[in-house]
């Protein structure tokens, strides 16, 4: 005769599944807790019960997912660059010719940047340590790449169309792109109207 689980059985199969689940979420609340804080204060000046706080976690928690400061870090960098990518793969570039898309594209950058200062401030931290957490990143291929395979297609069918010249180097167009939104928003605070007369008063 079979007999129904008792409830007690259930809780029991439930508990490592519900265990995982709340560890995801308190990884996940770390992370984006230490996001907020690295590009509030830079790597240096991050502190660990701050992000601990925010994140309704404890400092020790932190080092068991993450292993030190420098490790969170470079979670941090590749979470905002995950974001990106992922926010990139939602463009349909393909379905309008290549120069709109190209227009499009162009906006949708300006607007990522503006939209996340917290991707510009991560990278301007970054470029201080010569990408030295970048380099370290298994998924530096995954989180770099497919964006200048997006732009490679979109140049060929330009190319085709007779709208691009040839011989447009796709990771090259995406640094022209991206540098023009970077460069502005990244020094805001010195290329603002007043600092501008500022120091062309002197």
């Amino acid at each position: 005769m079979r007999t129904e689980p008792s409830e007690a059985s259930l809780a029991r199969d439930a508990a490592p599944a519900r265990r995982r689940r709340d560890a995801q979420a308190t990884r996940a609340r770390i992370l984006g807790a230490a996001v907020i804080e690295f590009a509030r204060h830079g790597l240096s000046e991050a502190r660990g019960e701050r992000i601990a706080q925010r994140a309704r976690s404890s400092e020790r928690m932190l080092y068991y997912y993450f292993g030190s400061k420098e490790g969170l870090f470079r979670a941090a960098l590749e979470s905002v660059y995950a974001s990106l990518r992922e926010a990139e793969r939602s463009l349909r570039l393909d379905e309008t010719d290549a120069l709109a898309a190209l227009e499009r594209f162009c906006r949708f950058v300006w607007r990522y940047y503006v939209e996340h200062p917290e991707f510009i401030s991560l990278l301007n931290t970054e470029n201080l340590y010569k990408a030295r957490h970048l380099r370290r990143s298994a998924q530096l291929g995954e989180l770099v790449s497919p964006v200048v395979g997006l732009l490679g297609g979109l140049i060929e069918r330009g190319e085709r169309a007779g709208a691009f010249r040839r011989g447009v180097d796709p990771a090259q167009l995406y640094l022209a792109i991206a540098s023009q939104g970077y460069f502005y928003l990244s020094n805001r605070h010195t290329l603002d109207r007043k600092s501008t007369r500022l120091n062309s008063s002197h």
